[in-house]
């Protein structure tokens, strides 16, 4: 059989104006899920593709006449395209459609509307029976794979779409729960590979010619002395990349052995969540860090020439305008690289997508918003396009044209050339949205601007989407 995999992406990224600003902000990869499932099925004996929307328009029509089974990966701002992509192969061929990813596992019957069959949770231990029609359920449950390391590893030469940027997972799951946080839900408990196994991996990747790696764990420094093995295992073999990517942790600040290993092994880019400066929001979201920890790392980072990307979340119920911006200008003045500024969003399977469902507080019923660039819920303590002004300001603010500069002359002229790039590329997106919000009435920036005032209960705003 021909099966295709497709990560699909929403109308917004599928804009050459927003690929351009995505190379700009860093290098193309590719979800890891479809590069190993389609793996297994290769093995055994089918003809496999996989395709990343978000790096490449993907013609699916061509595909129609020849291929016998669609599966598609998604994610809540990315399913409403799912759905749209599976009516299509549904209306015009014979194929079967599959659905699996963190929005259908968790909300499977809406996607049985667009699918012949939806995977929930982690499908390694299913798919082959699926496609072969072993498993003929309408809903499959994707067992935990307890051994990580008896997992293959991801297929690059199923990937039809670009990529310059190998994506790696050492782990899944995180010990943390933070109440937003969808992945350490579907992917608990937390559960690691071997440090052999991670290395046997990143062996394939220098052979294959990758210069850029992400580390895409959750916390890829949960365990301490772990991330410290597998740094001096990279030195040691020479397996350096230019440039390698990782999501941290506060609390990585306290180790010095750690920190001096990481930027030996190339280690350079780190996200971490910050999220708030208000320790009254940090507890409500069970973050587990205090603001100490954040100045901390933030430290840190700056002295062992690790580029800081802060994380902060707008919209948690304790924060009010002065905190979102207090902490804006804290991650600016600690010279973080970059600044991922998300907007609080309530993703089904999570506690805060409960809390405000049962408060009645959740406004867009349109899963194609829910990307942390819009709001989609009635803040406690402002409208919600006073909130989306917020985050307007948040990113104009942190890449001004100056700050570029100061970037470059401390991390080089490579990095200054990106960061004037996001303030550009900023700029041009509020402006984008203002107008919008302005002309625009199908739009949601309209609909946020326009239906109600601040601290009005969220009906109004949900009627304008009716």
């Amino acid at each position: 059989m021909k099966i295709v995999f497709i990560t699909p992406t929403s109308a917004l990224r599928r804009f050459l104006g927003y690929r351009a600003a995505g190379k700009i902000y860093g290098h193309s990869n590719s979800i890891t899920g479809p590069l190993i499932l389609g793996g297994i099925l290769k093995r055994a004996g089918h003809e496999v593709e996989v395709y990343e929307e978000l790096n490449g328009a993907v013609n699916i029509e061509s595909m129609l006449d020849d291929t016998d089974v669609f599966c598609f990966y998604t994610m809540t701002s990315t399913v409403m395209r799912a759905y749209e992509r599976g009516d299509l192969v549904h209306r015009r061929s014979h194929a079967r459609v599959l659905m699996g990813g963190f929005h259908v596992s968790d909300m499977p019957e809406e996607a049985l509307a667009h699918a012949d069959q939806v995977i929930t949770g982690e499908g390694e231990s299913v798919i082959l029976d699926v496609v072969e029609g072993r498993i003929t359920d309408r809903i499959v449950h994707g067992e935990v794979i307890c051994d990580l390391d008896s997992m293959p590893f991801p297929d690059y030469s199923l990937l039809k779409t670009p990529c310059d940027c190998a994506n790696v997972l050492t782990t899944r799951g995180c010990p943390y729960r933070c109440t937003f946080c969808t992945t350490s839900r579907m992917f608990a408990p937390y559960r690691q590979r071997s440090v052999d196994n991670v290395i046997q991996e990143l062996r394939m990747y220098k052979k294959m010619g990758f210069r850029y790696m992400n580390f895409e764990d959750d916390n890829f420094t949960a365990d301490k002395e772990r991330a410290k093995e597998i740094c001096r295992r990279m030195i040691q073999e020479n397996l350096i990349f230019k440039e390698t990517f990782f999501f941290g942790r506060t609390d990585m600040a306290q180790d010095e052995e750690l920190l001096q290993l990481l930027h030996d092994a190339h280690l350079t880019r780190a996200l971490i969540g910050i999220e708030s400066l208000n320790q009254k929001a940090l507890n409500r979201i069970h973050k587990g860090q205090n603001i100490q920890n954040i100045q901390d790392a933030a430290e840190a980072c700056r002295k062992h020439g690790i580029r800081l990307i802060a994380s902060i979340v707008l919209g948690i119920d304790d924060d009010y305008r002065e905190d979102i911006r207090r902490s804006v200008e804290f991650a600016k003045s600690v010279d973080a690289y970059q600044l991922q500024c998300a907007i609080l969003t309530p993703y089904p399977g999570t506690p805060v997508y409960q809390q405000y469902k049962e408060e009645g507080r959740i406004i867009v019923d349109d899963w194609e918003q829910y990307d942390m660039m819009n709001v989609t819920f009635q803040p406690r303590h402002m409208s919600p396009w006073q909130m989306q002004e917020e985050f307007y300001h948040a990113v104009e603010y942190f890449y001004d044209f100056k700050s570029a500069f100061r970037i470059g002359r401390i991390f080089g002229l490579e990095y200054g050339v990106r960061r004037f790039g996001l303030a550009v590329v900023s700029r041009l997106g509020a402006m984008g949205a203002r107008i919008c919000a302005d002309h625009a009435p199908t739009t949601i920036y309209y609909k946020l601007k326009h239906y109600g005032n601040e601290h009005k209960c969220a009906g109004k705003y949900k009627e304008a989407w009716t």
